[in-house]
């Protein structure tokens, strides 16, 4: 498996990391978030390999989150109905995702993925 990157590329955070990647000579596939959103399934198998709770998923700092008002909606959902809502628009995860193997990281900090990649 390549690995993947999923980003916006208008987010700032967003260009730090691929230009970290390819600084790194660190080979991946980029995926615009947005156009094409990740699945629900894609999305379940990321946070159980992940091991981070399903909400760490979600941009809380996104106009989208704030608009539909999740703060107060997200800890009455179900697991499958977070995930279902992360699938329905690229704009309420977290970005950027860096998928490898069986390690996913979300957001971009340096020293982190430095020493997880």
């Amino acid at each position: 498996m390549k690995n993947l990157f999923l980003w916006y590329p208008k987010c700032s955070t967003c260009q730090k990391a691929k230009k970290y990647l390819e600084n790194n000579h660190i080979p991946f596939e980029e995926r615009h978030i947005v156009e094409e959103t990740p699945t629900k399934e894609e999305l379940a198998k990321w946070i159980k390999q992940s091991k981070i709770e399903v909400k760490k998923f979600f941009n809380t700092s996104g106009l989208k989150y704030k608009e539909l008002n999740l703060k107060e909606k997200l800890p009455n959902m179900s697991e499958e109905e977070k995930i279902e809502l992360l699938a329905s628009n690229g704009m309420l995860i977290k970005r950027p995702l860096f998928i490898k193997e069986e390690m996913v990281l979300i957001g971009f900090k340096e020293k982190e993925w430095g020493e997880l990649i």
